[in-house]
């Protein structure tokens, strides 16, 4: 077992903490990494791109010319992919890119990114974090006193004051546990776990 400090919002230490080794002490294989990165970034893709083929475009009814005699090269409508305006030739079409990789490696992907935060002490165990108001200021200051430029706050459950504190300061993100992903994890230099939070995440992770 991993020992680390439990702090405030003073950045004071309130304790120690034994953080499970199935979670916090797995081996970090990058290849699993990003599997799942490239997997939740294709997953986010809109793939709304649209062209319209020659089927689509308006016009094509008549023949633009007469076959022969005229000099021109031969055109039978105007809608063709070589005229301007036509058809977009194998342009792309909305479509899915969305794919999926094991569950068991899904949850193995976060244990490693925890992991990894934790062994480049980057990870911050906080008792409790609460606001009595919506205030952006306040969350500022929270986060100045830890030491905090950017960071994934992981909370237990809905905390409307701290999320909507947070969400016009950039580089910061509130989450629930069962909205943890390695993405975000990853993207973001410091995680902040609220330290209710240690229970959900081992039974979402070790079950």
């Amino acid at each position: 077992m991993t020992v680390t400090e439990v702090k405030n919002i003073k950045n004071e230490k309130t304790g120690e903490l034994e953080l499970n080794d199935s979670i916090f002490g797995v081996e970090v294989k990058q290849h699993i990494i990003h599997d799942i990165v490239r997997m939740q970034r294709a997953n986010r893709r809109s793939g709304n791109a649209c062209t319209k083929t020659r089927a689509e475009v308006r016009g094509g009814g008549a023949k633009p010319w007469r076959q022969k005699g005229t000099g021109r090269a031969r055109a039978g409508t105007n809608n063709s992919p070589l005229w301007r305006g036509g058809g977009t030739t194998f342009g792309p079409k909305p479509r899915d890119f969305s794919y999926r990789v094991p569950r068991k490696v899904r949850k193995l992907g976060i244990c490693m990114a925890l992991s990894s935060r934790l062994a480049e002490e980057n990870l911050v165990v906080l008792d409790d974090i609460q606001m009595d108001e919506i205030k952006t200021k306040n969350f500022v200051g929270i986060m100045d006193t830890l030491a905090l430029d950017n960071a994934l706050i992981i909370v237990d459950g809905p905390n409307e004051k701290l999320e909507k504190s947070s969400r016009n300061v950039p580089g910061y993100k509130v989450m629930p546990t069962a909205g943890l992903n390695v993405y975000d994890i990853l993207l973001h230099k410091k995680i902040v776990l609220v330290q209710a939070c240690l229970g959900q995440l081992e039974k979402r992770l070790l079950s």
